[in-house]
């Protein structure tokens, strides 16, 4: 089954490369933005067969390796069945 994770960052968590990305846009012409929060998107292919357990065994991979849970958010989705 496909799997996505979604990590973003907390909200009052500084977000240097998100106010890099707002400043360019502005130099482009696109002054409407006011806020860019950057994150990261990770997709995983899994061999299960019970998706409740690939649900928990993925909260338990982005808690431990792919989010940062101290400044991080994460949420997953099962986007393919089984």
């Amino acid at each position: 089954m496909k799997a996505i994770v979604y990590v973003t960052l907390k909200p009052g968590v500084l977000d240097p490369q998100g106010e890099a990305v707002k400043k360019s846009l502005h130099v482009l012409g696109y002054n409407n933005v006011d806020e860019v929060r950057m994150g990261k998107f990770i997709e995983l292919n899994l061999q299960a067969d019970d998706m409740d357990k690939a649900k928990q065994e993925l909260a338990e991979m982005s808690d431990k390796l792919l989010a940062n849970p101290v400044i991080e958010n994460f949420r997953v989705e099962i986007v393919e069945g089984i």
